[in-house]
């Protein structure tokens, strides 16, 4: 496919993808005081009880003007799947005077990390009051792009560095993770300038990078010893295939078996799009690993 035919289907990709209307929760509920620290609970359309839980991540490059309603679509679908949902906010970054430029930054540190790992830590108690018919016993979480970053990280806290305020003394009760297209080498991801700097932006100044990426880089982070599957479009432009296969590589080295399952013909955005068939293989990994 040449380069034009290539950015062409990426457009219809995103549009088709963008083109749904925002679903509203059914609740949602506060596991911080910040207005961005908010859950939004689906139940399962069908009613059932014992219904696994998905977490959902959402991505954007950690750039706060991209939320979580991007995905609340993502979110009904799965609910009528059968499952639980919980479709977490967290704080990404803006432009302030400490990280020149124009636009958007890339994540706020450690404020993105602090929201994630309150946000796990909090869901227990949350599923219990907002949606009890849940079986939190059940838990996969999920993310795209750079929520898909997120989603591995918070699988891996219990192998961060010593002395890392979220690290947990334990693996997290997770029945595993599916990562959408995730930002998941940082090496790699910086070498391709994905998101145009991204990852630099998140972990702060350039001499705060080596020393913050053993805390946030999922390739860093292994093995975790819990069930992982990356599912990544062959034609992404946004996240390249070579970003996961780098991290699919380093979970190898480390002993960690990792599973990658790439789509032929798909881009960034199917994965997160109801529409596109790309989207029901998603729902099949999370169903493999929750049920």
């Amino acid at each position: 496919m040449s380069d034009s035919a290539a950015r062409d289907r990426d457009a219809v990709e995103t549009e088709s993808a963008f083109s749904h209307p925002a679903v509203a929760p059914d609740t949602t509920a506060a596991y911080g005081t910040h207005p961005d620290q908010v859950i939004d609970f689906y139940a399962p359309r069908d009613g059932r009880a014992g219904a696994p839980v998905v977490v959902v991540l959402h991505g954007g490059a950690w750039r706060a003007p991209y939320d979580r309603q991007h995905v609340s679509p993502l979110a009904d679908f799965l609910a009528r799947r059968g499952f639980a949902v919980a479709n977490v906010e967290y704080r990404r970054g803006s432009e302030i005077p400490q990280q020149r430029g124009s636009g958007a930054v890339a994540g706020c540190w450690p404020e993105t990390l602090d929201d994630v790992a309150a946000a796990m830590d909090a869901l227990p108690a949350l599923l219990a009051r907002e949606l009890p018919e849940a079986d939190a016993r059940r838990l996969v979480v999920t993310g795209h792009s750079a929520g898909g970053h997120l989603a591995l990280w918070a699988a891996a806290r219990h192998v961060l560095p010593e002395g890392s305020p979220w690290r947990l003394p334990a693996a997290p009760p997770l029945r595993g993770v599916v990562a959408l297209a995730p930002i998941a080498d940082f090496t790699t991801a910086v070498k391709l300038d994905v998101c145009s700097g991204a990852v630099g932006q998140l972990l702060g100044r350039e001499e705060d990078f080596a020393a913050r990426s053993p805390y946030a880089d999922p390739a860093a982070l292994l093995p975790t010893g819990i069930a992982t599957v990356l599912v990544q479009g062959r034609t992404d432009l946004t996240v390249p295939q070579a970003v996961a296969e780098a991290f699919v590589d380093a979970a190898a080295k480390a002993g960690e078996t990792v599973g990658l399952t790439l789509l032929e013909e798909v881009g960034h955005f199917p994965l997160i799009d109801p529409a596109a068939d790309a989207c029901a293989v998603v729902a099949e990994e999370i169903a493999q690993l929750a049920w």
